[in-house]
């Protein structure tokens, strides 16, 4: 896999797809205010392949698809949920213990924890981010927990190069993310603005790193 050219193709796709298109931005920032569930549910569009990017339009459909990926996101997150449940619900106890040590030992715990959640929910994003592919391509809801179609999709894309791709997706969408934070009283607006493009920019580039198996 070219990593330049996804980046480049992905970038293209959502430049063409947007600028000066004006009207579709603005839609797409009702989506994001509406719960961001047709944002969602267009994102499922663009996984589907798509190209070029299509209009925003059956809202309807739009709703609904984003429901259901809502649906199949929390039901990937309740691993981590419970993680994170049952540690508040040990630091809770212990403080009301009040032991000054048992204490110290539940904060360590808690940083154990925390180390836990972070790994699991990036093992658990590698399976979701191709289970999502999966359900905007079969519109099966069930197809997104295929784990045995997931990980031989993976392993077609190759599991180094697989993590290589979202880590360069992550790093670019941090860095955007990032410099908007550094602008002074504008920076949350101007990012806020931006949510169309880097969700069209992120979600064809999953979609071409997930073709890339040619599945």
């Amino acid at each position: 896999m070219d990593f330049g050219t996804t980046v480049g193709d992905a970038f293209a796709y959502a430049q063409e797809g947007l600028v000066g298109k004006w009207t579709k931005w603005v839609l797409l920032l009702i989506a994001t205010i509406l719960l961001a569930l047709p944002l969602m549910g267009y994102m499922l569009k663009i996984l589907r392949g798509e190209k070029p990017a299509p209009e925003v339009s059956d809202w309807g459909t739009l709703f609904i698809d984003g429901i259901k990926y809502l649906i199949i996101a929390i039901i990937y997150a309740i691993p981590v949920i419970i993680v994170e449940f049952l540690m508040i619900g040990g630091l809770m106890a212990t403080s009301m213990i009040g032991d000054p040590n048992a204490m110290m030992a539940a904060i360590g715990g808690m940083i154990i924890g925390l180390i836990v959640v972070l790994i699991l929910a990036i093992i658990i994003g590698l399976f979701e981010t191709i289970g999502l592919v999966r359900f905007a391509r079969t519109g099966s809801i069930g197809e997104a927990f295929n784990f045995n179609a997931i990980m031989a999709t993976i392993g077609k894309i190759g599991w180094i190069t697989y993590i290589i791709a979202l880590i360069i997706l992550v790093i670019i969408v941090g860095i955007i993310e990032f410099i908007c934070m550094l602008i002074p009283l504008i920076g949350m607006l101007l990012l806020f603005i931006l949510i169309p493009f880097l969700t069209m920019f992120s979600a064809r580039y999953i979609c071409l790193l997930y073709d890339s198996a040619g599945a």
